[in-house]
């Protein structure tokens, strides 16, 4: 019995949890306390004595009482201590961790035919290169860009493409090798579509089978991005050559689930060059089925710029001004219907130049550095040209360039009907280009006549247009249609003071020096109207201290992309939300 005894008060003491160390209090607390635990014992029931204090499992002496008492649930049992916290401590509270927000990156594809610097042909090379540039500069933005592996692809960068692999496209009946090589630079990723069958020819454009080439082209964008594993959230098309991708992916690839939230824009660089074909080879050459002729078909043939126009969700211009022009007969090329049909997405956006590509103070390509608070350069720039040139040294005379492309859309028959009666006057003509014969031969023809005055240089170098561009001291476009234009841009950005017509890009860039602007302007494609400006410009020119103005002005307008890649941005965003 003694036995049972004690095990029952040994398993009872067993039972009680060991007390929690209490916590250390100021004296006064200490007094309180020990009254409630003597209040709280004589309340509770009679039970075996225990020990006030909390102590080892140890059997308790054999003792009194003849039946085992109760047992005191552990969250009852009085010897427990009280924790007793100071009124004026705190417990420590943890700090929510701040929300991480983790954005994607939005994907952005340009498609085009050229990229500078890897090849260019004009202007369209310029601005794939900068605007994909520009944008790649922001977080936010996952850039790449893809066009064909040509032949001529310069070779310092060619050397360092990465090939990651290679696919068969299917074009109508045929399954064509398509190669894909990866490169890099400013944070822009690169891709080339190899084919040497449409690429390994001399050139970009100009062969007779450019539209099954550039269909290849655009078909292979389509396979490649599955190859990849990137499907872009916008795709942006420039030109005809890349119309294709925009059609491509609103018919053939819409019905697949990774292409049906990709989102397409198109620009219009020359709405001259819209790529027409006869209907008999939509299906055979091109791979869209006739279903979607109505898409394609314009004036009784295929229309690649009309069908990328109706497929895309919005379309732009590389300018405010070209955008309301191309409405117009006059400047649309018989495309202004569809245009105007189509005018709720279109937009016109203004380019830019790359203000480190095109810096007079770093450019390794002039006789001397200069920038638009010391101009001494410039007039060194001058002298070597005119050596150069075999002109008759003379700071003095002004030097008139034109940097063009021999077509008449430059408005090179208003040049040909003043331009002797300009040389009448103390100045010094110089032109390089290449275009149509016709102008070719005239222009030969005059610098034979103006020995001494006149100099032509029928082909275009990119290092001698440098020269030009710093050496010059007026800078002659007087387009009919200018879509954007660079040249502008870049002689003034060298000091040399533009005059333009009031068209297109020209008009959004080159203001008027009477109404405080960075150049001179005439409205009326009107050969007399030149000629006045040209005589004003002049003048202007032997006004030392006003010209010197009138450089700074030129020379410190924001031709940047920086203004327009945030338009860009705000269109791409807008085409997102809905």
């Amino acid at each position: 019995m003694a036995n049972t005894k004690s095990k029952s008060t040994s398993n009872t003491t067993k039972n009680k949890k060991p007390a929690a160390k209490p916590v250390k209090a100021a004296p006064e607390e200490e007094l309180v306390k020990e009254e409630k635990v003597l209040e709280e014992v004589a309340a509770a029931p009679a039970a075996p004595e225990a020990p006030a204090e909390p102590v080892c499992e140890t059997p308790a002496p054999e003792a009194a009482p003849q039946e085992a008492a109760p047992e005191v649930k552990a969250e009852e049992q009085p010897a427990e201590p009280i924790e007793v916290v100071a009124p004026d401590t705190e417990a420590p509270q943890e700090e929510p961790a701040p929300e991480v927000k983790v954005e994607e990156k939005k994907k952005i594809l340009f498609v085009a035919s050229e990229a500078a610097p890897f090849i260019a042909t004009g202007g369209l090379a310029e601005v794939i290169g900068s605007l994909s540039k520009a944008l790649a500069k922001e977080d936010r933005y996952d850039v790449r860009v893809i066009i064909p592996l040509y032949q001529d692809i310069r070779k310092e960068y060619r050397k360092d493409f990465r090939f990651i692999g290679n696919i068969f496209v299917p074009l109508s009946w045929r399954n064509q090798y398509c190669g894909i090589f990866e490169y890099v630079k400013d944070n822009v990723t690169f891709y080339f579509v190899d084919n040497e069958y449409y690429f390994k020819r001399p050139g970009c454009y100009g062969y007779y089978d450019d539209g099954e080439r550039f269909a290849f082209f655009c078909r292979s964008v389509m396979e490649i991005l599955g190859f990849l594993n990137f499907y872009p959230d916008i795709l942006h098309c420039h030109d005809w050559q890349a119309a294709l991708a925009a059609i491509y992916l609103k018919t053939i690839y819409c019905f697949r689930p990774e292409y049906q939230f990709i989102r397409a824009v198109f620009t219009i660089h020359n709405i001259e060059y819209q790529g027409q074909y006869s209907l008999d080879i939509l299906e055979d050459l091109f791979g869209i089925s006739y279903r979607y002729q109505y898409l394609v078909e314009y004036d009784r043939c295929i229309n690649l710029m009309k069908g990328a126009i109706e497929c895309c969700e919005q379309f732009t211009t590389v300018s405010p001004t070209y955008a309301g022009e191309i409405k117009d007969p006059y400047y649309s090329h018989g495309l202004d219907p569809i245009v105007r049909r189509n005018e709720f997405k279109l937009c016109g956006i203004l380019n830019g130049i790359d203000p480190d590509y095109y810096n007079p103070e770093t450019d390794r390509a002039l006789f001397a550095n200069y920038n638009a608070e010391d101009t001494a350069g410039k007039a060194v720039c001058k002298e070597e040209l005119q050596r150069m040139l075999n002109l008759p040294v003379k700071p003095e005379t002004p030097i008139i360039a034109m940097i063009t492309r021999l077509v008449s859309h430059k408005g090179l028959d208003l040049v040909k009907e003043v331009i002797e009666q300009a040389l009448r006057q103390d100045i010094q003509f110089v032109l390089l280009g290449t275009g149509d014969s016709m102008y070719e031969n005239y222009f030969s023809d005059l610098a034979r006549r103006y020995q001494g005055k006149v100099v032509s240089i029928i082909s275009f170098n990119s290092d001698l247009s440098r020269k030009i561009y710093s050496g010059a001291d007026i800078f002659l476009m007087p387009s009919k249609s200018e879509p954007c234009g660079l040249s502008q841009m870049i002689a003034s950005r060298y000091g040399t003071v533009a005059i333009v017509r009031e068209t297109g890009g020209l008009r959004d860039s080159i203001s008027p020096y009477g109404a405080g602007g960075n150049g001179f302007t005439f409205h009326d494609y009107n050969a007399y109207d030149m000629l006045y400006v040209i005589n004003e410009a002049i003048g202007v020119y032997h006004n030392k201290d006003e010209w010197k103005r009138l450089m700074y002005k030129a020379m410190t307008t924001d031709f940047t992309w920086a203004k327009s890649a945030k338009y860009y941005e705000g269109l791409y965003l807008g085409m997102l939300m809905h």
